[in-house]
């Protein structure tokens, strides 16, 4: 099982270069980072963890910027967004980014997508909240329309591009329906979003992997009838906090991929977070 690691980098933590440098070197994986351009301070939406919205939330770097610098100084390191809020980019602007991120780093990148929480923060975006999901889903048609290899035009509900001279080109191939980087849809269990991902994903990426027992079999019977290859299905469980019976009941599941959380602390701390975790990778001698 492959082990990656999450982490809200900010002007007070670890910097991307150095994380980078020693996820590397430690074997781990990847490195996926979160999103939120800004937290207004009247808000009124519930984090959704309970309690206070945490520092970080409002600090956050911004992901492309940070994987770009990731990407520099690593040549394996996967790289990923969990999650990118689509909802509020200009999807033009964001295929452009998405594109050059994974040309750039040797098509290591993964798009890992989701709708949100934070009512007020996609309303400065001009989101109306009870449309994002079909707002993300016509703007991952025309970023795919972007990607394609050649021109193609694309007319949505929320928007339209004109057949286009678009590169660089993400590196993977179309798969299926699917063109474009590896992509994955974060987001609670449920028929909509089990059907958006057979629509245009890779798979799905579950914040805390609870519930997969139940759920995965839902989602792999919605997969099936889309037409997909059901051995091409993704579910990489995020934001994990891990035991070796945790990830041995994922393994159980066929699931080849975890997320670990990773403190939002400068270096020192995420080092020891690090060698905390050094047991969970592959070929690991156990501790003594």
């Amino acid at each position: 099982m492959r082990i990656s690691v999450t982490i809200f980098l900010t002007d007070e933590t670890i910097t991307p270069v150095r994380l980078a440098q020693e996820l590397e070197a430690r074997r781990f994986s990847g490195l996926y980072l979160p999103e939120h351009t800004h937290i207004p301070v009247d808000r009124t939406t519930p984090y959704p963890a309970g309690g206070d919205l945490p520092r970080e939330y409002g600090r956050t770097l911004d992901p492309f910027v940070a994987l770009a610098q990731a990407a520099a100084v690593t040549r394996r390191l996967a790289l990923g967004t969990g999650i990118t809020l689509v909802a509020q980019h200009d999807p033009i602007d964001l295929a452009k980014q998405i594109a050059s991120l994974d040309h750039l780093s040797g098509g290591r990148f993964t798009l890992g997508l989701g709708y949100g929480w934070n009512v007020e923060e996609a309303a400065d975006h001009g989101v109306t909240w009870r449309t994002r999901r079909a707002l993300v889903r016509d703007r991952m048609a025309l970023m795919r329309a972007l990607w394609s290899e050649e021109p193609t035009a694309y007319e949505g509900e929320f928007g339209a591009v004109r057949a286009s001279l678009a590169h660089p080109k993400p590196v993977q191939k179309p798969r299926g329906p699917v063109v474009g980087p590896r992509t994955l849809v974060g987001g609670a269990a449920g028929p909509r979003l089990f059907a958006h991902i057979a629509e245009y994903a890779d798979g799905w990426l579950p914040i805390g992997g609870r519930g997969l027992s139940e759920s995965l079999p839902v989602l792999r019977s919605v997969w099936a009838d889309a037409g997909r290859d059901p051995d091409a299905l993704q579910v990489v469980p995020y934001a994990v906090r891990p035991t070796p019976g945790k990830l041995a009941h994922y393994a159980e599941l066929g699931i080849e991929e975890v997320v670990v959380q990773l403190p939002p602390a400068r270096e020192a701390e995420v080092l020891r977070a690090l060698d905390a975790h050094g047991s969970l990778l592959p070929d690991s001698a156990p501790q003594q």
